[in-house]
């Protein structure tokens, strides 16, 4: 039996990260986690590049753009949707959260889902940092993981 799973190093790889500037508040948060932890796993900080977009429903065609150049291991999308009171938020999270699930499924490199969908701004924040962990921090670690795990699996 022969078990393959991806370790913990960002050395050597290059992510690329694109943000929601909607919300910055929270992507900044998101961000500043994601970014630390690839760095306490050993990535240069000059194989990150992070994108801004204007909103959440961009990610998916920038994430794109960023697999499609072939220079990232790993492409990290990063927002947040906080629902109001129309049905936007609906539009908008799934809109992303289908792109970035398609683009992932057809790209040879792993493409992460790290957009929050909260009801209110305090879920958000929690998720970015305060009390339920950093959702960036952990959408990095997968990224690191899954980087590792696919050049593993060939």
């Amino acid at each position: 039996m022969k078990t393959y799973e991806g370790k913990m190093i960002a050395s050597g790889l290059k992510f690329g990260i694109v943000v929601s500037r909607f919300n910055d508040a929270i992507s900044e948060r998101l961000l500043d986690g994601a970014i630390d932890a690839l760095m306490r796993h050993d990535a240069d900080d000059k194989n990150i590049d992070v994108v801004w977009v204007p909103g959440s429903f961009e990610i998916p065609q920038v994430a794109k753009k960023l697999v499609d150049t072939g220079k990232y291991n790993a492409v990290i999308c990063l927002g947040a949707v906080i629902r109001g009171e129309t049905p936007h938020f609906d539009f908008v999270a799934g809109e992303a959260a289908k792109g970035i699930a398609k683009l992932s499924l057809e790209s040879k490199v792993p493409v992460i889902y790290g957009i929050l969908t909260t009801d209110t701004i305090d879920q958000a924040v929690e998720r970015a940092g305060i009390k339920a962990g950093n959702r960036g921090e952990k959408a990095a670690l997968s990224a690191i993981e899954m980087a590792n795990l696919l050049k593993a699996v060939k």
